[in-house]
């Protein structure tokens, strides 16, 4: 037999079963039970939680009414509270009011009493004006007395000063006569004696440079014990000059130190540039390096000083200060 037949046998058999058999209704409703309560359980459930619903609903309704008076007595502890402020308000207020008052009353006083010293004051400035222009007319009236004075006493001092200022042009211009008399003596003796320089100059100029260093280099060489040796070299790339030119320094051998040296009787700023550059030259040329650039000369420029000590050139103006060599 299959499912199917056993369920449609069921549905046809089991009401015929359960009316007349009395002990197999009883074993399906003890089945049934299990699983399934009776309407007189359900009722039993339904009725206990209608029960605590109700319960619920009370203990809720007597919660609300609980909170409802307690939020009643806050609201009216509030509004007790707010009608204090509110009056504590109005006392401060009305005590405010009572100080403004006050303070206005008082500011009215003060300025009454600012306008009564304004008024004194007020008075007295135009006391002292009036004081002030009294003294400032005497003082003008005073003034113009003084100038009339001043300007008598100027009229006489100039009538004087034009007096003196002719006798001064008189005087001058004697003097002037005889100025020009010993001017002219003067300067004839000067042609004469420049025409005597000039030509004691022009023979010097030949000679006296290389005279000059001929005679420093000798000194240098017999009394400090140093070798001054004169260069002559052709610069053939035009680096000192700008173009080929003959290079002539002086070099100083002392112990195996270099030192170049310039021995001239003057020199200024540009002797210096040219000088830095020839040395710098012979070094390059020489690969050596020198520990020391030295000018020698009597007679140095002023404005050449500043120049030597950027360049790092040291100057002596006597062969005595030569004795610093010692240390080099």
């Amino acid at each position: 037999m299959t499912a199917e037949s056993l369920k449609d046998a069921i549905k046809r058999e089991l009401p015929v079963l359960l009316r007349e058999d009395p002990a197999f209704r009883d074993d399906v409703l003890a089945l049934v039970r299990q699983h399934h309560p009776t309407r007189g359980e359900s009722e039993d459930w339904f009725h206990a939680m209608l029960r605590e619903l109700r319960s619920d609903r009370e203990a809720s309704e007597r919660k609300w009414a609980e909170q409802k008076a307690e939020a009643e007595r806050n609201r009216a502890e509030q509004a007790r509270k707010w009608e204090e402020q509110k009056a504590e308000a109005e006392r401060d207020r009305a005590e405010q009011a009572r100080k403004w008052e006050e303070q206005k009353a008082e500011a009215e006083r003060n300025r009454a009493e600012q306008a009564r010293k304004w008024e004194e004051q007020k008075a007295e400035a135009e006391r002292d004006r009036a004081e002030q222009a009294r003294k400032w007319e005497e003082q003008r009236a005073e003034a113009e007395r003084d100038r009339a004075e001043q300007a008598r006493k100027w009229a006489e001092q100039k009538a004087e000063a034009d007096r003196d200022r002719a006798e001064q042009a008189r005087k001058w211009e004697e003097s002037n006569r005889h100025f020009d008399r010993v001017h002219e003596e003067i300067m004839a003796q000067s042609k004469k004696f420049d025409r005597g320089i000039g030509a004691l100059g022009a023979r010097w100029g030949i000679q006296s440079e290389r005279a000059f260093r001929n005679a420093l280099a000798g000194i240098l060489e017999e009394s400090f014990g140093v070798e001054v040796i004169n260069v002559n070299e052709f610069d053939d790339e035009g680096v000192v000059f700008g173009r080929p030119e003959q290079i002539e320094l002086d070099v100083i051998i002392k112990n195996g130190v270099l030192l170049i040296c310039e021995l001239k009787s003057s020199i200024d700023k540009a002797g210096l540039y040219s000088f830095e550059r020839k040395a710098r030259f012979y070094e390059a040329r020489h690969q050596r390096q020198a520990q020391r650039l030295i000018v020698i000369s009597p007679m140095v420029d002023g404005r050449a000083r500043k120049v030597a000590e950027q360049l790092g050139i040291e100057i002596y103006h006597d062969s005595t200060d030569v004795e610093s060599l010692d240390t080099a």
